[in-house]
């Protein structure tokens, strides 16, 4: 196949394809303003975003499959970067364009958590690209994915400059608690590695038992915050690090008064932090045949 794919070249999107390629597929990768980290002449490159519809419909001739990547963590109102504007009008871009090309088949990366009653705005938004796609008539897919972690991801920067305390706050491994003190009940992850995450995407693409369906993704192991910083910073440098709680009241008044640039977190990162985002991997496993790694398996079970 040839196939389309939307953020060739972020964090996901990279190992998405080379997952493609090592399928025998071929790409075509959209970007914007970080160029491909690898050159091959199986890749043809784009530049544009998602509401150049003259770049989408040159990208997308000829192909016969689409995977839309694009989403971000941070709003940024003042360049027109919003959830709403990015998650849900980008999506429509997407698979409008996807329509006019005559392409059929339509992967979609959403979010863990997505809902409409969701807390967050990151996944009240993953949620209404998701209808968007479900009502589009294609032969969808879409994948909701738990926390992805992986050389070169942002978490994973963030985690192992914790671990090696060469990152503020050097002494400790922060999370966001529950409760006056933050004590109170810890919510749940379940982080993923990024390349099982593309291996599910590439694979997404030849199961035609995977179309009109939502897959949950996350990794073997469900763990709360500060359990998933100690495994990390045991996985990564050998040893566990103190954890200490912030509390998520006195997290999203800060978000209230002070400027975001100066924030290394937002409001809605902090709600999304006190919900679970776990996930029930049986269909996942009968539909895929496989689950995906431990964390202690990446990274050699140190």
């Amino acid at each position: 196949m040839k196939v389309f794919v939307t953020g060739g070249a972020g964090f996901v999107g990279s190992s998405v394809i080379s997952a493609i390629l090592a399928r025998g597929h071929l790409v075509h990768a959209l970007i914007n303003n970080r160029p491909l980290a690898r050159g091959d002449d199986r890749i043809t490159v784009f530049k544009g975003d998602l509401f150049d519809r003259a770049v989408l419909d040159s990208a997308m001739a000829g192909c016969d499959a689409v995977v839309h990547l694009v989403g971000i963590i941070v709003e940024k109102p003042g360049r027109g970067i919003t959830f709403d504007r990015i998650h849900y009008q980008g999506t429509a871009s997407v698979v409008d364009a996807a329509k006019a090309a005559g392409i059929r088949r339509y992967i979609q990366m959403s979010a863990l958590g997505a809902s409409a009653q969701a807390q967050s705005a990151y996944h009240r938004t993953k949620f209404k690209a998701e209808e968007y796609v479900r009502a589009s008539g294609l032969d969808w897919t879409i994948l909701r994915p738990s926390l992805i972690y992986g050389p070169g991801g942002d978490f994973t920067k963030m985690e192992e400059g914790w671990a090696r305390r060469t990152a503020i706050p050097f002494l400790f491994m922060p999370y966001f608690g529950a409760g006056l003190l933050g004590l109170g009940r810890r919510s749940k992850i379940q982080p993923i590695f990024v390349q099982d995450v593309a291996r599910a995407f590439a694979e997404a693409l030849e199961k035609p038992a995977t179309i009109g369906k939502t897959f949950e993704l996350g990794g073997p192991e469900q763990m709360t915050w500060p359990q998933m910083h100690r495994l990390f910073a045991k996985a990564m440098v050998g040893t566990t690090r103190p954890t200490l709680a912030i509390p998520a009241w006195y997290a999203k008044a800060i978000t209230r008064v002070v400027p975001a640039s100066l924030l290394p977190f937002t409001r809605d990162q902090v709600l999304m932090s006190q919900t679970d985002n776990v996930c029930d991997l049986r269909e996942f496993e009968a539909t895929f045949g496989w689950v995906p790694r431990a964390v202690t398996s990446v990274y050699g079970g140190n």
